[in-house]
């Protein structure tokens, strides 16, 4: 199957994403548009993980440093066409810095070293209070348009910041997708399979992991950049250990050997979540009428999200091996130039 027509797909998905607010609430745009980031996140995180076979539990600091630098400078009143590519910049440049000494261990001294250089991002922005505003984080973030001089173009309502979005979500993925399908993406693919034997070939394995290590950052910084103006806060809440464990979670839900796995693993774990949220009070009461539990547990307002959070995924992990990507695949058989959709070529 040529490359043109596994570009349909997408295509399609990006033309009736660009219709959708057309036909759909201001609160779905809402949920949309986080799915988008996290998607973005998520893929980010899946350079490394998928395609290099480095497991980050750092990838969160990446995305608060772009959050972060984001709000920072919209607060002082940079347009946020500046502030963006600057965070994303940014955050680029701490991955390269702390990708120089995270890719020179692997597997699991890899993944504590990430951890470490995570939490060190995490109590900077905590306790650094004059800069980042410590737990309460940078508040009121609000951009009003991308600030192009001559072309006052309004980002300030749901609909045209999910447009921005959308727009900026769908080049960084092609831009992912493009990087993953090149030379240096089959590679960095054979250094997840057999490192030792490309080490052999005179291939720096360090210095392709350390490309990857920054790349994925800077991908993460710009899903960040686009997160503060979009919730209008930016706390350190985000660069948190926990918050690494989402893009994890997303990705191996969806499926890490396809690209789009983890943006089918987004989209399943935000509606979910959302599913569940909404609903919560209706499953207590139905659970309150069960001969087993008690008629005031109707009362509780405990959140029931972790709850079913770890209920549904292990049925989905261990039923749905490889993630649920791969069985869209096998169901999108019957259309000829869905089958074998953005397959990793390791």
């Amino acid at each position: 199957m040529s490359d043109k027509l596994k570009l349909i797909p997408p295509l399609l998905t990006l033309i009736f994403l660009l219709l959708l607010p057309l036909f759909t609430s201001p609160f779905n745009l809402i949920l949309l548009t986080e799915i988008l980031l996290m998607a973005l996140f998520s893929l980010s995180f899946n350079l490394l993980f998928g395609y290099g076979g480095l497991l980050s539990f750092g990838h969160a600091g990446y995305f608060a440093t772009g959050a972060y630098v984001s709000a920072y400078l919209i607060k002082a009143s940079i347009p946020i066409i500046l502030a963006i590519p600057i965070a994303v910049i940014t955050a680029f440049l701490v991955a390269i810095i702390i990708g120089y000494f995270s890719v020179r261990v692997d597997k699991i001294y890899f993944a504590m070293l990430t951890l470490a250089f995570g939490m060190m991002i995490y109590t900077i922005l905590f306790q650094w209070r004059e800069v980042t505003g410590g737990s309460d984080g940078i508040t009121g973030v609000i951009a009003k348009d991308l600030g192009i001089p001559g072309l006052p173009i309004k980002i300030l309502g749901f609909t045209n910041y999910y447009y921005v979005t959308l727009i900026i979500v769908a080049i960084a993925t092609y831009i992912l997708w493009r990087i993953i399908r090149s030379p240096f993406g089959e590679i960095l693919q054979a250094s997840r399979e057999n490192p030792i034997r490309l080490q052999f070939v005179g291939i720096d394995v360090r210095h392709l992991r350390w490309i990857a290590f920054a790349i994925a950052g800077g991908m993460a910084g710009l899903a960040g950049a686009l997160w503060s103006p979009f919730q209008r806060v930016a706390n350190p809440e985000i660069a948190h250990w926990s918050f690494s464990a989402i893009p994890v979670l997303m990705t191996i839900l969806g499926g890490a050997s396809r690209f789009a796995g983890p943006i089918v693993g987004a989209t399943v774990f935000l509606l979910l979540e959302h599913w569940v949220q909404s609903y919560q009070a209706n499953i207590w009461q139905w659970l309150a009428t069960l001969p087993i539990f008690s008629p005031q547990l109707a009362q509780q307002q405990i959140d029931l999200w972790n709850l079913l959070l770890g209920l549904l995924l292990i049925p989905l992990i261990l039923g749905f091996r490889g993630g649920l990507f791969i069985y869209l695949e096998k169901f999108a058989k019957i259309i000829p130039f869905m089958n074998n959709f953005h397959k990793n070529n390791a």
